[in-house]
């Protein structure tokens, strides 16, 4: 597994009115597991957190790497080590057709045109795709969509994936399927989600509030405390105390 360490990494801006404005408070946390979920409400700092770990955001004091290699002076070099899945396959999904969409993902790593269009249609495959590589994007359904995102990310074999509430926009049904794929692929995963069913098969939990790590331990402790913080009252949620992100 890589190693993403944060060390004191901290995320601000400037309002429109000049005012500073943290969006992550000093984060110090090493990550070295299979599956890390991140879990808290909108607006917590989550996402922030996690577009760190691939320079999405770059940190404005501290400092993020991935394998030892900076996110800010490393950038190109961390972002073939990290892919990074959207909440809206929209936001990734840029050519007329599935299979050109793939090859685009593969263009700078692999030079050979016809190369190229071999391996993006057998990344289709993987992905039960083959069938649609010629059919228009937006002729896909939810769950379709979110695969081919996946498909492109994943083209490029990244050691790590980050997914930003991937399941958020689908039904049950492509919820499921997509969570299922993701916790079975090889690579490590960073999963920002609410879907705590599927956070809870994680093998460390991060609960992110009010722009700082209030929680990290193991998964079901996790999501017992973030579910407490929600409804105190909830009778089946646990206090046990767990990992501290020092700040």
């Amino acid at each position: 597994m890589a190693e993403i360490r944060l060390e004191g990494a901290e995320v601000r801006i400037e309002d429109a009115d000049g005012a500073s404005r943290t969006i992550l408070s000093p984060t110090t946390l090493t990550l070295t597991e299979q599956r890390i979920g991140v879990i808290g409400g909108n607006g917590s700092g989550k996402s922030t957190l996690a577009r760190l770990v691939n320079g999405l955001v770059e940190p404005t004091a501290g400092r993020v790497s991935v394998d030892g290699l900076d996110v800010v002076r490393h950038g190109a070099a961390v972002r073939r080590k990290v892919g990074f899945c959207f909440t809206d396959p929209a936001a990734q999904l840029v050519m007329p057709t599935c299979v050109e969409d793939v090859e685009l993902s593969l263009r700078r790593t692999v030079k050979d045109r016809v190369r190229r269009r071999q391996l993006a249609l057998e990344t289709l495959a993987r992905f039960g795709l083959a069938e649609r590589a010629d059919v228009s994007v937006h002729a896909l359904s939810g769950g379709q969509r979110q695969l081919l995102a996946l498909a492109g990310v994943l083209a490029t074999e990244p050691e790590v994936l980050v997914c930003d509430e991937p399941t958020t926009l689908l039904d049950l049904r492509n919820t499921r399927m997509i969570g299922d794929l993701l916790l079975s692929l090889p690579q490590q995963l960073v999963l920002v989600s609410h879907d705590l069913d599927l956070v809870r098969r994680c093998d460390r939990v991060l609960v992110v509030e009010d722009g700082a790590v209030r929680f990290d331990g193991p998964a079901e402790e996790a999501v017992a405390d973030y579910v407490a913080s929600v409804d105190p009252a909830d009778p089946a949620t646990s206090t046990t105390p767990g990992r501290t992100s020092p700040a």
